[in-house]
């Protein structure tokens, strides 16, 4: 028979692997910290790759799904200077491989898959340990209990079950982000809006390098705004973001000079800013073998943004559930086998973003991130 699976974390990973399981009739619970799935924004636009993101949903049999929720047009990219000068325009003629969707679009259709009761909401871990023979307890905040003999952590970058398996923790990766909004900015904002363009914009300011602006058209004509700093954190630090006035004042002058269409995704925003400390642990992390527990999705290899993690824990999920339905009472043979493949995998992927993010914050960033889309294009 084989095993339950305890799943901490109700994020895209952690559902997409419990629904790889439900289908393959294997139960499984998931344990999330958030009171219900309306606790908080899910976040932006994520667009699904097709080698890795959308194989993953269509092993959780949720391909015609996911067509339903993306969003047309959106992988339009405009790429600007500060004066709005126009460097690179591509739009989205429907043939690439990366169609995008809202993220809190994509969590629902997962949650909606599940039959009712698979996600425990309201339940945020205080402590996990190990029971010996690959069994382990979690104990909740509310003093609760529950034992398990197959543990994946989805829990995120600050992940309570990592102790278990290293003890590496996840470093600050020198840059952050600002996001900002602009609501229903074709009726209220149409200079912004149409300066955006379909899909996303990135602004690189010659005179500065360590800064790039990026944008998404979300759904309802909404504008998704990113300032993307190479800064230290006591650089952020002093900023008083529990001002939201001051604190756009401050970030007004990152823009200043800028077209006024660009500046006013900050200094026009509908909402306060608010300030994304990127982390990442290292390129190549893994761990030992440790009976009856695993990690997957950035618990596993936290990044800075890169375009790739939503992907990966798709794939994880997708991978994992997978293996656990192939060895059905075999925990290790199913662990290892999948860790063997997430390890490489995960590693390269990393590299990989430590290289593109050097690009969109280094010297002659839009010149060079133009080059690689064209290449990417070819």
């Amino acid at each position: 028979m084989p095993t339950p699976v305890t799943i901490v974390g109700a994020g895209l990973g952690g559902l997409t692997l419990a629904r790889v399981l439900y289908l393959h009739g294997i139960p499984a619970t998931v344990h999330e910290a958030e009171a219900s799935p309306a606790a908080r924004a899910q976040g932006g636009m994520l667009d699904i790759h097709d080698h890795n993101g959308r194989p993953a949903l269509a092993a959780a049999g949720l391909i015609d799904e996911f067509r339903a929720i993306v969003l047309p047009g959106r992988e339009a990219l405009r790429v600007v200077e500060t004066d709005g000068t126009v460097l690179y325009d591509k739009a989205d003629d429907g043939t690439g491989g990366s169609p995008e969707a809202q993220r809190a679009a994509l969590r629902k259709m997962l949650l909606d898959s599940l039959p009712a009761g698979t996600v425990r909401w309201g339940h945020r871990v205080a402590d996990v340990r190990a029971l010996g023979e690959g069994r382990h307890e979690i104990t909740f905040a509310d003093g609760t209990t529950t034992e398990t003999g197959l543990l994946v952590g989805a829990d995120g970058a600050w992940s309570r079950v990592r102790p278990l398996l290293t003890d590496v923790t996840p470093e600050y990766a020198g840059n952050a982000s600002i996001e900002t909004f602009l609501f229903d900015a074709g009726t209220r904002h149409p200079t912004v809006a149409k300066a955006v363009g379909d899909g996303a914009l990135m602004v690189f300011d010659k005179a500065a390098s360590g800064k790039v602006f990026l944008v998404h058209r979300e759904s309802d004509g909404n504008l998704h705004a990113y300032l993307w700093l190479a800064r230290p954190l006591d650089w952020f630090g002093d900023i008083d973001f529990a001002d939201p006035a001051a604190a756009t004042a401050r970030l007004a002058r990152e823009v200043d000079g800028w077209a006024p269409e660009l500046s006013a995704l900050i200094t026009a925003s509908d909402t306060a800013p608010v300030h994304r400390r990127h982390y990442t642990l290292p390129v190549a992390h893994r761990w030992d073998r440790v009976p009856g527990v695993t990690l997957l999705g950035d618990a596993a290899h936290l990044q800075p943004p890169n375009g790739e993690g939503a992907n990966l824990a798709l794939q994880d999920g997708a991978e994992l559930g997978a293996a656990i339905a192939a060895h059905p009472g075999d925990v290790e043979a199913a662990l290892t086998e999948y860790e063997r493949a997430m390890f490489p995998r995960s590693a390269a992927s990393a590299a990989r973003g430590v290289a593109d993010n050097a690009i969109l914050l280094g010297d002659n960033a839009a010149l060079n991130l133009i080059s690689l889309a064209d290449r990417f294009g070819e």
